[in-house]
């Protein structure tokens, strides 16, 4: 196996995906205390203040409670390299999260052991659906009164139509949590009664649930209804299956308790066996396999601004082939110009430090000055341009506006980087003055303006418009495309790549443009272009 093939194989990059509250930041913040990444968990109360949790850093999250920017975290365990993405668990950033699970292998799908799936859930699992992306399931909260596991299992099946393998089983719930059974080990892991910050231990190896050790271990009831509810588990599921599982057809269920530490080690072991490595990547001309020597890459994310000391841009990399290294020089696709990459960074949240060299599968900052957009190719000088990353037509348009109108020109520039960077849809029409901005969620528009605020010195206010939805317009011929903008002038306008766009008034409006045009296309999706 060459050194390459090697990095390769220790390598797991992985989302996480969850309704808001499921407890997806305390997993993550959970998963790096046990990788060693961090020393002490967010939650933990520290000089009477709960400390920031390491995933949410932007200023609007910390006030809210919520993600709404995804994280990137690399940390070791088991001499594996993991690089974990935390999405917004918010809906209204489900692009962001959308373009996020374009640059993973796997996900961790998170559930509130009360709840079971919920709409947010449902949402970002069709998208994992669409990439047959494995999903491994950690059902969480069960130091709270929960519904019942069978319940639980049967809700994964139907709403989701997939396979359930219980990797683990609870011992009760709420108050009389015990712990858990480890199915794939053949081991009793007993929930401690210590400090929530301390880490549980191993677990009692036990042969098979006919052992002895657990009628000395658990109380009489807790054994017969574990041994009983086993066999049924073993009766109803089917057995692992590798193979069903990559597919995306079959997931493993862990049991849990993130905020106790409890379920977490059980989870990381089997995402270390079973996970998968960096998957193939497509193209538009190939497929990349990740063991080729020449080094491929894309972005898929920009961030401004993650250190309020510096304005600085970083363009989010998913290495997909070859060792990078540090220093070395990638042709930028788009722009047909060769960069040299003197300052990439690998991260753990906002911390980063310099990545002399990443392999495939491992994500990588690069700072620049707006050159990186999203859905970039960079490589060893093939023309790559890779599939699958888009934009999506926004449900909410307003229009924006500077408190002080002396500052429009500012404010055009503000809109134009956050919309390189991705987090809104920015037009301007043909006709009049004004910017629309288009976004999936209403919060993004509160976020949009605090950032502008903060970080680019312009208050700005959002005003509602009469608009119903904003389409980007395509024709095979250049004419009839031309012939459609000028007979729609007071309706188009520009998205910041310069693709024209049709604002339509309300479905009427759309639908009789689409009549009247047969030649032209209005598209709700649109790839990132090169």
């Amino acid at each position: 196996m060459s050194k390459l093939q090697e990095q390769v194989s220790r390598r797991r990059t992985f989302a996480i995906i969850s309704h808001p509250d499921a407890g997806k930041t305390t997993l993550t913040e959970k998963l790096l205390l046990f990788g060693g990444a961090i020393q002490l968990a967010g939650a933990v109360k520290a000089r009477g203040q709960q400390r920031r949790a390491h995933s949410d850093w932007m200023k609007v999250e910390r006030e809210r409670g919520i993600s709404v920017a995804s994280s990137v975290m690399t940390f070791v365990f088991e001499e594996n390299t993991f690089n974990l993405l935390d999405t917004p668990g918010h809906e209204d950033f489900s692009e962001d999260t959308y373009r996020t699970l374009t640059a993973v292998d796997s996900a961790v799908m998170v559930l509130d052991a009360a709840k079971g799936i919920e709409t947010q859930t449902r949402k970002l699992f069709e998208v994992c659906r669409l990439r047959d992306m494995p999903i491994t399931t950690f059902i969480n909260k069960l130091d709270r009164e929960s519904r019942d596991p069978f319940d639980l299992l049967d809700e994964i099946e139907q709403t989701l139509a997939l396979d359930v393998t219980p990797a683990s089983w609870p011992i009760g719930t709420g108050r009389d949590f015990l712990g858990c059974y480890d199915l794939f080990a053949d081991r009793l892991v007993l929930i401690g009664k210590g400090s929530r910050d301390e880490l549980p231990g191993e677990g009692v190896v036990c042969k098979g649930l006919d052992d002895p050790k657990l009628d000395e271990l658990l109380p009489d009831h807790a054994v017969a209804k574990l041994r009983e509810e086993v066999d049924m588990v073993r009766g109803l599921c089917p057995p692992f299956d590798m193979t069903a599982f990559l597919e995306g057809h079959l997931t493993p269920v862990y049991f849990g308790s993130a905020i106790n530490n409890f379920g977490v080690r059980e989870l990381l072991y089997g995402l270390s066996e079973r996970a998968p490595v960096p998957r193939a990547q497509p193209t538009a001309s190939r497929v990349i396999e990740p063991d080729e020597d020449k080094v491929s890459a894309f972005v898929f994310k920009i961030q401004a601004n993650m250190d309020p000391k510096h304005r600085d841009r970083i363009a989010f990399v998913r290495i997909c082939s070859g060792q990078f290294k540090r220093g070395m020089k990638l042709k930028h696709v788009r722009s047909d110009k060769v960069m040299t990459v003197h300052n990439p960074v690998l991260f753990l949240a906002q911390d980063r430090e310099l990545a002399e060299e990443a392999w495939p599968g491992d994500i990588v900052g690069i700072p620049n000055h707006g050159a990186l957009r999203i859905g970039d190719g960079l490589s060893e000088g093939e023309d790559l341009r890779f599939t699958g990353i888009p934009s999506f037509a926004p449900e909410y348009l307003q229009t924006a506006r500077p408190d002080d109108p002396l500052r429009a020109k500012h404010l055009g520039r503000a809109l134009q980087q956050l919309a390189e960077e991705g987090a809104a849809s920015v037009f301007k029409p043909i006709v009049g003055a004004d910017w629309i901005v288009g976004a999936v969620g209403p919060l993004q528009f509160e976020v949009m303006a605090d950032r502008i605020r903060t970080e680019f010195d312009v208050p700005v206010h959002f005003e509602p418009t009469s608009l119903y939805t904003a389409r980007w317009v395509e024709a095979d011929d250049a004419q009839a495309l031309k012939k459609f903008g000028d007979g729609n002038q007071a309706a188009i306008a520009n998205d910041h790549d310069d693709a024209m766009v049709f604002l339509a008034r309300n479905a009427w409006h759309l639908d009789r443009a689409a009549e009247d045009w047969p030649d032209v296309r209005f598209l709700k999706t649109r790839e990132h272009v090169e």
